[in-house]
């Protein structure tokens, strides 16, 4: 048998040589109506563009028909259709390659050479809880997801600035954000003597606000170019104890960054001022004052990182809201909010119990930390206030939850079936079957009037087509999926960058709603008959490569996964 993982990413590059020079033209197909007939597609408009009006050459349908390579999957069939192109894949030989190996495919794909080390400045950490504003939160966690996205494909990861309130950390302790704890010590003097000298020098006897320490000018850097995108009214800068001990925090974690050695993290070749790279994950309330402390910082230090990112958050707005929230205000509202879901579905005594307390606290940060990742970070956020801690919606991390639940309590109830005698131990991976994974169990059809099926245009589910969707948009894509969640411009000109930390809160989501559309039409845990036995441990394999997936995803927004619900 082959072996080496399968990349969604590998085979499309395959295909896309296979057609010949030009862009690429192949897309992987995701609807499941879709994939009844095909996986991939080459659109015919597109295929014309290349090829003219003719049909395209037969040599380079063969090709495509007979593409192998490392990460290629394997090919069953490439037809052309009125949409184009259309491919499938020899499924039941991408399930066994897919599910022997499920431990490669919840882990992101090597990157191809080591990036620079990130530090993620998150100026938010610097306010006390009570005044923490819902953008502000937003940030922290955006922060926060991110770092765990980088370290998880091996990227040396900073974090800034350590926190030193006693409240502060115990608030990030009830939402599951990791971050560095110290005590407020940081070393000023030699950036206040510069300050100082700057002001000697241009002051000319200005007599400055209380608390200030010196106005330095940062007009000059303005106009150099690495200073592009900066507010063109930041023409000089008032500058405090506190600006300079955000600024000395940032020597410290470059410092740090720097002289990190930490095992099994890529590492850049050099660790010279271009070795590490700073991103400031800020509020859009906090951006201008984050712009003035940049330029301050290069004003100051000749050996500050020359590549420094801004990830701006854009507002948070509540819809239909009487009044503005904190922070901690609005996690006390969702997590109330899962204490009466509680209270209502089990009953005021056992939602009392502790478990059930920290099954509702699991369920309240899950629907904050949806609530604040699934919509693009430099998005406008609009929050509804409205129960939202609920295993009805579809949307929502209650929702994703619930369906981890629900996996942990199948396999729990196969153990306990096996422990009885009803079921065998489950086999050796490579003994199984895969060609046995028919989702045959459909959705029966409408009816209408005197028992007469109701015409429908939603075709019925083909043989497999559950499987096929679980494994070929869920597991099989998840490697690259964390690649492109971690993918940062780092490069790429301007002051801003983008992220896209909403990818695997919307991944998730989807997933959960494909496993629930599963679970209710299939019958996992079938009669104990020898003759099923196959089919329902092919299944339950298919199940761990989904339930892998989603434990990992969930890692990364540091919510551990539920047993029950």
């Amino acid at each position: 048998m082959a072996t080496g993982r399968l990349g969604v990413e590998e085979t499309l590059g395959a295909l896309n040589a296979a057609l010949g020079l030009g862009g690429p033209l192949w897309f992987k197909e995701t609807r499941a109506r879709h994939l009844r007939a095909r996986d991939f597609l080459a659109p015919r408009r597109a295929l014309e563009a290349r090829f003219g009006a003719e049909q395209v050459p037969e040599p380079v349908v063969s090709a495509v028909a007979s593409l192998q390579g490392p990460g290629v999957a394997p090919v069953q069939r490439c037809v052309p259709t009125p949409a184009g192109l259309a491919l499938q894949l020899q499924r039941p030989a991408v399930f066994e390659r897919v599910l022997g190996s499920v431990a490669a495919y919840v882990v992101p794909a090597a990157p191809s050479s080591p990036g620079p080390r990130v530090i993620l400045h998150c100026p938010a950490l610097r306010c006390a809880p009570c005044t923490l504003r819902l953008s502000q939160l937003r940030a922290i966690l955006v922060a926060d997801h991110l770092a765990r996205v980088l370290r998880a494909h091996g990227v040396s990861v900073h974090q800034a600035p350590a926190t030193w309130d006693p409240h502060l950390q115990t608030f990030l302790q009830q939402l599951r954000v990791e971050w560095p704890v110290a005590p407020r010590r940081t070393a000023t003097a030699t950036l206040r003597s510069r300050v100082l000298a700057e002001q000697t020098s241009s002051s000319g006897g200005e007599v400055l606000p209380p608390n200030v320490l010196g106005r330095v000018c940062l007009k000059e850097l303005i106009e150099q170019g690495p200073s592009a995108g900066y507010d063109r009214n930041l023409d000089h800068c008032l500058v405090t104890e506190d600006l300079l001990c955000t600024l000395a925090e940032l020597q410290e974690a470059v410092h740090n960054c720097r002289e990190d050695s930490s095992p099994g993290l890529a590492r850049p070749s050099d660790c010279s001022v271009d070795s590490c790279v700073v991103v400031h994950v800020v509020s859009c309330e906090e951006e201008f004052q984050q712009q003035k402390a940049d330029l301050l910082w290069r004003k100051l230090d000749e050996q500050a990182p020359r590549r420094q990112k801004h990830l701006v958050c854009g507002p948070v707005r509540v819809v239909g809201g009487a009044r503005t929230l904190t922070a901690p205000e609005y996690y006390k509202l969702r997590l109330a909010q899962a204490c009466k879901a509680s209270a209502l579905k089990r009953g005021g005594d056992l939602a009392r119990d502790p478990a059930w307390a920290d099954i509702s606290q699991s369920l309240s940060v899950a629907t904050v930390k949806f609530e604040m990742l699934s919509t693009a970070p430099q998005s406008q956020l609009l929050l509804t206030l409205a129960d939202s801690v609920s295993t009805k919606g579809t949307k929502s991390g209650t929702f994703v939850m619930y369906n981890c639940a629900r996996l942990a309590t199948l396999f729990e109830s196969y153990k306990r079936s096996m422990a009885q005698g009803l079921y065998p131990a489950f086999p050796p991976v490579s003994s199984l079957d895969f060609s046995l994974l028919r989702d045959e169990v459909s959705v029966p059809p409408r009816s209408g009037m005197c028992g007469v099926p109701a015409f429908s245009s939603q075709h019925p589910p083909l043989p497999g087509q559950g499987e096929w969707l679980l494994l070929f948009n869920s597991v099989l894509p998840f490697p690259d999926l964390l690649s492109q969640a971690a993918g940062l411009a780092y490069a790429a000109p301007g002051r801003h960058i983008a992220a896209r930390t909403e990818t695997i809160c919307r991944f998730l989501v989807q997933l959960s709603m494909d496993v629930s559309s599963y679970y209710n039409r299939v019958h996992i845990l079938g009669e104990p008959r020898p003759h099923l036995f196959g089919q329902m441990f092919a299944r339950l394999q298919l199940l761990r490569a989904v339930r892998g997936v989603l434990h990992a995803g969930l890692a990364l927004l540091g919510l551990p996964p539920l047993n029950h619900i």
